[in-house]
């Protein structure tokens, strides 16, 4: 097994981090050598241990391949040497791969739409990982695809030009076949039957504002973004940028798509505390440190407000994170968050290579030694340049807050469901509030409906979920959306409910009209605190190392109490919710006030006092802010 031997710091240059461009490529080759160990004789499969994914075993291996070559392709393109001869090996690898009938041959991929006809005799799955190839190869080319022989070249652009006619997901899929053509054609090779293109013409018709796109059609239901989460950075930023660098297309709509994506940078770097934990939420968790890809596109791009030295602070202190966790020290990235597998956070489609996708988080390595990224002087992040930052999404349905060492969200739009009359929620974007240092409950802890949920809960104990939301609106620090509780799958009659959010002085006041059926209660849960050893609870004060989570009833509510889970949450063993209860009068619509804080003070006083009548809340803040609703009429 190698060993992770990391430079010493330089404080000078990273007075933040500690961390330059040598800590980054130390980083990588290790990452690099450690896949090594779990590669096929003859390369062209990596295969670390783990459970496969729901595309089988084969598949896998073309993934570990083709995503850890997403670290290599960088750092070949912006390192002058090549002292472990990456380059060398993947291209022996590939050449594996492409020989008929040989051990490591990839097979083909089929598309989503043949997938329908032919469900037991193929997976879509390799389209991701051409697109992951093409994109690296793009990057690498003179180190790489100039280097391969002609018959190598020809049988790869074939590989790659089957793939690029598919057809995948109606999502940023459609950008992996959009980059596997444009590489193809950018190295001499026609594609008959690309649709690179209208594709990226379907994505780009996604835009939401403030940079963020939503990963699919625009929901029909509210007219709003319901599919937005890290795949903005990971696959739409980065393979966006790459497509504009592959192709040739008018000046208008390239620097269209710049200021877009400087706009992203912006926003995006919001979502990052100043230790280096991303914001914890939507699917493909196990990526980890590919939350980074858009902002490495916008600073090679030369794009957004931030600058170089901040960019880097920001990806440096995500890396660092990571490292420090454990993550890739001691053999391959596994299915989890840690350094540990935590498989119940994982999806089905996610298999042992799937980790490496944190190649992405690289990308900015293609920079070379002597660019501003890596030269200029590290400057703070916004989480640290701003105690207390507040600022709403409108086009994304989030407001973001930030202070108290912690970066939370309310989540208003993005429950990742098309028809709400069919479709159950999903713990990554069901809550109310996400945060950097907390993760939604899985298994009991998710079933029983009180994490960042407003439930409905039977004489029986069985709860509503919060899924389908059907109206969202936005304001400044506020943002607010309606749906009808889900019990066994289909809506609850008769019930509904409206929630808003106002972030301010570090807090987040949450009110709820709740128009429930006869025999059923009100609760409330704020978020989850998890941790190796059990949290200290007191009343409705969790603790655990240096964090806390509050929560306070301030209208309403007549109950309070913890649930407690253990093996439930990506962030520990143990985990603790407060909650409040009260029971609504029936058919009537009640409101529900509470305020909910998590951050690293130990406590603090209640900053803000609220009057209601009947649906009109007002609420008047200690720095003499003052908030006045008709939650009734905002929907």
């Amino acid at each position: 097994m190698t060993q992770l031997r990391l430079p010493p710091e330089d404080r000078d240059l990273s007075p933040r981090t500690g961390w330059t461009r040598d800590h980054w490529e130390a980083v990588a080759d290790h990452w690099l050598l450690t896949a090594r160990q779990h590669a096929s004789p003859s390369g062209g499969l990596i295969t670390p241990p783990g459970r496969p994914s729901g595309a089988g075993i084969r598949s896998d291996g073309i993934e570990g391949f083709a995503r850890s070559f997403l670290i290599a392709a960088p750092l070949l393109a912006g390192r002058a040497d090549d002292p472990h001869d990456h380059a060398g090996w993947y291209a022996r690898g590939l050449a594996a791969a492409m020989e008929p009938g040989g051990p490591d041959h990839w097979g083909r991929a089929i598309g989503v739409d043949e997938l329908r006809i032919r469900r037991w005799s193929g997976t879509p799955q390799p389209i991701v990982e051409a697109a992951n190839l093409a994109f690296g190869l793009a990057l690498s080319r003179e180190r790489v695809w100039d280097r391969l022989d002609g018959k190598l070249r020809d049988q790869l652009a074939d590989w790659l030009t089957h793939h690029a006619t598919k057809h995948g997901s109606d999502n940023n899929w459609l950008l992996f076949t959009a980059v596997i053509e444009a590489f193809v054609r950018s190295v001499g090779y026609d594609v008959p039957g690309g649709h690179a293109q209208p594709d990226v013409d379907r994505a780009e018709s996604w835009y939401l504002g403030d940079g963020w796109y939503n990963d699919g059609p625009i929901s029909a239901v509210t007219g709003h973004g319901n599919r937005v989460d890290h795949y903005n950075s990971w696959v739409i930023q980065t393979f966006l940028w790459q497509w504009y660098e592959l192709t040739d297309q008018p000046s208008e709509r390239r620097e269209l798509f710049r200021a877009r994506l400087g706009e992203f940078a912006d926003s995006y770097a919001l979502l990052f505390a100043a230790d280096g934990s991303p914001l914890h939420h939507g699917r493909s968790l196990t990526y980890r440190q590919a939350v980074l890809g858009g902002l490495w596109a916008a600073g090679l791009a030369g794009v957004g407000n931030e600058s170089p030295g901040a960019i880097r602070r920001l990806a440096s202190g995500v890396l660092r994170h990571y490292t420090d966790l454990g993550v890739g020290v001691d053999g391959p990235p596994t299915l989890g968050h840690g350094a540990a597998q935590f498989l119940p956070m994982c999806q089905v489609y996610s298999g042992p290579g799937s980790p490496y996708f944190a190649g992405m988080g690289f990308l900015g390595l293609a920079a070379p030694a002597d660019h501003p990224l890596w030269t200029e002087r590290e400057r703070p992040q916004q989480s640290e340049r701003h105690e207390d930052h507040v600022r709403t999404l409108h086009g994304v349905g989030w407001v973001v807050q930030s202070g108290d060492g912690v970066v939370r969200i309310a989540n208003h739009a993005s429950d990742h469901i098309d028809d709400p009359d069919r479709e159950n929620g999903d713990p990554n974007y069901a809550s109310i509030g996400y945060s950097t240092h907390t993760a939604p409950g899985v298994g009991d802890a998710w079933t029983d409906g009180v994490d960042g949920q407003l439930a409905l809960v039977d004489e029986w104990g069985r709860s509503t979920q919060r899924a389908g939301l059907r109206g969202t609106a936005t304001g400044d620090g506020w943002a607010a959306s309606w749906y009808r509780p889900r019990f066994g799958g289909t809506d609850l009659p008769g019930a509904r409910v409206v929630t808003l959010s106002v972030l301010h002085q570090g807090t987040e006041l949450r009110a709820h009209l709740v128009t429930a059926p006869a025999g059923w209660t009100a609760r409330e849960g704020s978020f989850a605190l998890a941790d190796a050893r059990e949290p200290v609870v007191v009343d409705t004060l969790v603790h655990s190392g240096d964090l806390t989570v509050d929560l306070v009833p301030l209208h309403g509510w007549t109950g309070a109490g913890v649930a407690r889970y253990q093996g439930g949450n990506a962030f520990g063993e143990y985990s603790a919710v407060p909650y409040l209860t009260a029971a609504p009068a029936p058919d009537l619509p009640t409101l529900y006030v509470s305020l909910h804080r998590l951050g690293r003070t130990a406590s603090v006083p209640v900053p803000v006092q609220v009057t209601v009548v009947r649906d009109q809340l007002a609420a008047t803040w200690t720095d003499g802010r003052r908030d006045e609703f008709a939650v009734g009429e905002l929907f």
